[in-house]
């Protein structure tokens, strides 16, 4: 009997499918896909238009509308669309 042999671990595994799919549409949209992962990419590329968009709302303080914005080009939950927003303050 296995630590985890009585805990139903399916909405975990999930969630991970969700995130691996997320994870996989941002670097299709970087154009980093899935096969060039591992390989280290550059800091310094250039920031969409969309992406300068959110930091204009948080700029002036539409931090709500940044975090939609945020959320509607990656597909990322409130959370995590919250904390990249509240990263670029």
């Amino acid at each position: 009997m296995g630590f985890f042999s009585d805990v139903d671990l399916t909405p975990v595994l999930r969630r991970l499918d969700a995130i691996e799919r997320k994870l996989d549409r941002l670097l299709a949209e970087r154009g980093a896909g899935p096969e060039a992962a591992g390989a280290q990419r550059s800091m310094e590329a250039p920031p969409s238009a969309w992406e300068e968009e959110v930091r204009a709302l948080v700029r002036q303080g539409r931090k709500i509308d940044a975090i939609k914005l945020y959320r509607e080009h990656t597909g990322l939950g409130l959370r995590e669309a919250k904390d990249a927003v509240e990263a670029l303050e």
